[in-house]
């Protein structure tokens, strides 16, 4: 039977720290989506509130600050009616039964940063997925999850696992590229702070780990990795 992923998507908020209106990065939606379906994989994208998504403009590939407009992959998949159609009504969380997924993947941006904090249903649908023992996977800034997911104990989900995520020395590489502060708290140092064995390859490069059937990748640069490390583990 043809496997199912769900992919999730932050909605658009606005940024606390620069006013900016912020959302998901493309590259962290439309390449795992290209690989899965490629792979034969069925693929929902689903977001806590439901409804439009918006992408974190500089990860547009067709955006005039020309920032991402080497990501053809972003290019090819945002010309796919059936993918932009999912991201105009992107399925409310609280529609989906996990049980008809076989793997899900959080993605990143900078909406997470802001808006996961209080999601309470969030939290449950990802820590329930994870103790189902079905690939759980989190990417870049959607490892933010991870700060409040708990285990069936009430403890952090984190504690005590090998994880990566967005770094404080691509933290810095952001700041100092949009001349201000854009975080308004750091994963690496709060995922440390909870327990994490958290690790990291050099900024910018492609790099995925996984603990059991925990799975994260470390930025947009690594999406395709995650979602192979899904595929890799739902074959197994």
């Amino acid at each position: 039977m043809r496997k199912n992923i769900l992919i999730i998507a932050a909605n658009p908020t606005t940024s606390t720290t620069t006013g900016w209106p912020v959302g998901f990065w493309a590259s962290e939606v439309s390449h795992p989506y290209k690989v899965f379906t490629e792979a034969g994989y069925g693929v929902t994208i689903a977001s806590p509130k439901g409804g439009k998504l918006e992408m974190d403009a500089m990860s547009d590939p067709f955006d005039s600050s020309q920032y991402s407009a080497w990501d053809e992959t972003s290019k090819e998949v945002l010309k796919d009616a059936v993918f932009t159609g999912a991201l105009e009504q992107s399925v409310a969380l609280s529609n989906i039964d996990p049980g008809n997924f076989d793997a899900v993947v959080v993605a990143g941006g900078q909406a997470p940063m802001f808006n996961f904090e209080g999601d309470g249903g969030l939290h449950q649908f990802f820590s329930s997925f994870f103790q189902s023992g079905k690939p759980t996977a989190a990417l870049c800034h959607g490892t933010a999850i991870l700060r409040y997911a708990k285990d069936a104990a009430g403890e952090p989900l984190v504690k005590g696992k090998r994880v990566t995520g967005f770094t404080n020395g691509e933290e810095d590489d952001a700041d100092k590229a949009a001349g201000t502060k854009v975080m308004p708290w750091r994963i690496e140092d709060e995922l440390n702070a909870l327990g994490a064995d958290f690790v990291k390859a050099d900024n910018w490069q492609s790099f995925v780990t996984s603990d059991g059937n925990l799975i994260t990748g470390q930025q947009n640069m690594s999406g395709e990795a995650v979602a192979k490390e899904v595929i890799r583990q739902l074959e197994k």
